[in-house]
């Protein structure tokens, strides 16, 4: 068996399904380099990011409604798309933090980045640490319902508990795990 740096495969070619404003499916082509070929669908996407904010006392999360899930009270941290064409994830992340919940960091700790589902999914998720807070107001312009909830950083694991997030779960358990960045 071949190291897995040493397997190799190529696009080939592919047809765009769909082409959406958040989404774009596609059906490309892969050459293996045993010769084999094969058709995938991927649903690709520009990126997003999410901040696990707190001001020493609580974590501010957001409930808004989930309608793809059927959930009118979503529990998440703050998020958002990489939707602005050359934007950097930790400016998108400020500009998010502004527009849902109101405030602004001065102090931000990259957590991880990863990608929620590999198999069907390109994007990338960058989740980010913020505190040293102050209040600072930005209109998405967007419909949004988003209701700011204070949950006591204490209660991690009721927070782990309330969610079904998979950013937000995955940023709560990464706090657990390592600690609250910005907290002694």
């Amino acid at each position: 068996m071949s190291a897995p740096d040493e397997r190799r495969f190529e696009r080939t070619g592919g047809e765009v399904l769909y082409d959406g404003r958040i989404v774009h499916l596609v059906e490309d082509t892969f050459r293996f380099d045993d010769g084999a070929e094969v058709r995938r669908e991927i649903v690709r996407t520009t990126g997003a990011v999410g901040v696990l904010v707190h001001d020493g006392t609580d974590m501010l999360l957001t409930r808004q409604p989930r309608e793809a899930i059927g959930a009118f009270d979503s529990l998440e941290i703050p998020a958002g798309r990489l939707d602005k064409p050359g934007e950097d994830p930790i400016d998108c992340a400020r500009r998010e933090l502004t527009e849902e919940i109101g405030y602004a960091a001065a102090s931000w700790q990259p957590l991880t980045t990863y990608n929620p589902s590999v198999g069907i999914l390109d994007e990338t998720v960058h989740l980010y640490a913020a505190w040293d807070l102050r209040e600072e107001w930005n209109d998405s312009g967007e419909d949004e319902r988003i209701e700011v909830v204070r949950w006591p950083l204490a209660d991690l694991d009721g927070a782990i508990a309330a969610t079904t997030d998979g950013k937000t779960k995955l940023a709560l358990l990464w706090a657990k795990a390592y600690g609250v960045p910005g907290c002694g």
